[in-house]
């Protein structure tokens, strides 16, 4: 039992020059989730974005929504993915709920590309909490390169 002792020294922090890692812990525990997500603490929707010379590839992940609460909007070379998780919460007479980790609200990123995107042909496609859009490159402006004489 004796092992399990550990002496409290208040400069411990200070002295490792770490001084914000007790906030980290303090922070890490999950006791302190529940609250953070009242105040816009819940994460970001994860993305992957990928390119080939044609298009861009955007694989979002959006779980517990349906694809009718999801917008996508194109302009230029921006892209806007907005999903609003809806509370579809029933409450039962002489039922309290005691705990809930669920999200509820609305997620949205926004992001710029490095070539404007060809709207019209752009496809959207939502299976298994995954939003996967399909942006093709928009070709040249008739942009012309002359040179000089």
């Amino acid at each position: 039992m004796a092992g399990n002792l550990s002496r409290f020294d208040p400069f411990r922090a200070m002295a490792r020059f770490d001084p914000m890692q007790e906030m980290e812990e303090l922070l890490k525990d999950n006791r302190w989730m529940p609250n953070m997500r009242r105040f816009g603490g819940e994460s970001m929707m994860k993305m992957d974005v990928s390119e080939t010379d044609q298009a861009y590839t955007v694989k979002a992940e959006i779980p517990g929504v349906a694809k009718e609460d999801i917008k996508v909007a194109i302009e230029g070379n921006n892209v806007s993915i907005t999903a609003e998780v809806k509370n579809e919460h029933e409450e039962k007479e002489g039922e309290n709920l005691i705990h809930s980790e669920r999200y509820y609200g609305q997620q949205s990123r926004h992001f710029s590309l490095a070539q404007e995107v060809d709207d019209s042909k752009a496809e959207a496609k939502y299976h298994d909490g995954v939003l996967e859009l399909v942006l093709p490159k928009k070709t040249s402006s008739g942009r012309k390169q002359i040179s000089i004489q």
